[in-house]
């Protein structure tokens, strides 16, 4: 029967571990704010009848930037 003890792993985590990973989640919820911003800022650029033609409309583009920055 095997038996796994995952106490030992979590005592290791130094507050360097936890504040690194803070800090990588950080730059990943920046880098992924900036994708929906980009994705915003380009489709209202867009003239109505050009988002009619990649099939989208102004009320879908804050939707469609939230699945470019975060997936659906």
């Amino acid at each position: 029967m095997a038996y796994v003890n995952f106490t030992a792993r979590a005592a290791n985590v130094t507050l360097a571990d936890r504040f690194s990973g803070a800090l990588a989640q950080l730059k990943t919820m920046i880098a992924r704010r900036a994708v929906y911003n980009q994705t915003v800022r380009e489709l209202n650029i867009l003239t109505d009848r050009e988002l009619a033609d990649l099939g989208l409309s102004r009320f879908d583009i804050a939707t469609v930037a939230r699945e470019a920055a975060y997936g659906k």
